[in-house]
């Protein structure tokens, strides 16, 4: 409200308190700008009114006022990411982006609404190695704190793992997390949770600014149970001595059958509160009939993930089952991150719910960094409460779910 410069104190007050309200900031006076205009004040209205045209044209009548004007609420504009692969990458679309792919996650969507991700938020991708050098992946790598970044053949942090600057592998027991370009899964995994936005290159992660951790256990033959149990223990045991905000575990792998020891191990990281984000599997098989594991472990910590394709629909190949599949996201087509043969950073499609598991596993790391109280059980209940209910999933997915990362916003506060 701009006063004219003739107004006293007590026509000014009086102007306020004829309409209920009153003075709550003077935010220039006519002393300090220097010209023959009057106060400029921010005025307050009184309990249960509201700012209306008819208000405000009552306040501006008055002799002592020369205008009266709503105090605006400014929002950020923001564009979209500038990264030169935004275009094909229909998986982080939605239905209210620009590009538009009605049946993406939404993640664009999220960045759009200044969504944004915390770089506190860590993300265990259990698979091959991850390509640490990749360009659109360097910046959001791990580094052992406990380790610094150099090799020195030590056990500085005392952990049992010599070196482990950026994760461990436990098929060839060592720190080497990346051994070439047959290594391309997991690093493709690792871009769809977390590859770096708005860096004029490539692509970008559903939570382009979590920490990705690397647990390697698959090698060129596979994995053993034995390995992945030794994976998710050293993600549990770094969680619990490092006090690392570690939300989830990305899973895109599976076969063989049940195992008490990987059930164990992924009920004692439920228990650090660690999700365990896995794929279906591909063999078009409902899994409430013939299980898969891990995706069928029945865990409260536990997200088993279908393939959709970009139409909405159960991929060809996505295991499916209304009570062991929970959700449903993009795994046709999906453009990530990978090694060139040469070693360099290339970009590659892939197909399989291993794409779609890291688009909920980065869904996951999103909602910890608006919510950074959430217990792994709200996190979960989350992003099934605020999926779409997609009809065209019936029979597929348990209550038609389908991933919304749009819709994601910080909604718990922390106790003090």
């Amino acid at each position: 409200m701009q006063f004219k410069a003739g107004a006293s104190e007590s026509a000014k007050a009086a102007a306020l308190s004829r309409r209920g309200a009153k003075s709550a900031q003077k935010l220039l006076d006519r002393a300090a700008r220097g010209d023959t205009k009057g106060d400029l004040v921010r005025a307050a209205l009184g309990k249960g009114k509201r700012v209306n045209a008819t208000l405000i044209a009552q306040l501006a009548a008055d002799p002592a006022v020369e205008y009266v004007e709503p105090n605006w609420i400014y929002k950020p504009q923001l564009a979209n990411p500038r990264d030169s692969g935004l275009n094909l990458l229909w998986g982080m679309q939605g239905a209210s982006t620009s590009p538009t792919a009605p049946y993406g996650s939404g993640a664009l969507a999220a960045w759009n609404a200044g969504k944004a991700c915390s770089n506190k938020i860590h993300v265990g991708i259990i698979d091959e190695g991850v390509m640490v050098s990749h360009g659109d992946l360097r910046a959001n790598v791990w580094v052992n704190p406990g380790e610094g970044s150099r090799a020195d053949r030590k056990d500085n942090d005392r952990n049992g793992f010599i070196d482990d600057i950026n994760g461990w592998d436990f098929a060839a027991h060592n720190a080497s997390v990346y051994d070439g370009p047959a290594d391309d899964h997991g690093t493709h995994v690792a871009g769809t949770v977390a590859a770096v936005a708005n860096n004029g290159v490539g692509v970008f992660g559903v939570c382009p600014s979590a920490r990705l951790i690397t647990a390697k256990f698959l090698g060129v033959n596979g994995g053993t149970t034995a390995s992945a149990v030794k994976a998710i223990n050293y993600l549990t045991q770094l969680k619990r001595a490092k006090k690392i905000n570690l939300v989830a575990t990305n899973n895109s792998w599976g076969g063989g059958g049940y195992s008490q020891a990987l059930h164990d191990a992924i009920k004692a990281a439920g228990n650090a509160n660690i999700l365990f984000v896995a794929a279906a599997g591909n063999s078009a098989t409902n899994i409430d009939k013939v299980p898969s594991y891990p995706a069928s472990y029945k865990l409260p910590n536990v997200i088993s993930v279908a393939a959709i394709d970009k139409n909405g629909r159960r991929a060809s190949f996505s295991n499916y089952g209304v009570t062991s599949v929970h959700i449903a996201a993009p795994g046709v087509g999906i453009l990530s991150t990978v090694p060139t043969k040469s070693n360099g950073s290339g970009y590659a499609y892939m197909s399989g719910t291993s794409m779609a598991a890291p688009h909920v596993a980065g869904a996951a790391a999103l909602y910890a960094s608006l919510n950074p109280c959430a217990s792994a059980a709200q996190i979960r209940d989350a992003l099934l409460r605020l999926a779409v209910r997609d009809p065209q999933l019936t029979g597929a997915v348990q209550l038609n779910r389908r991933l919304d990362v749009s819709k994601i916003r910080r909604e718990l506060a922390c106790s003090s």
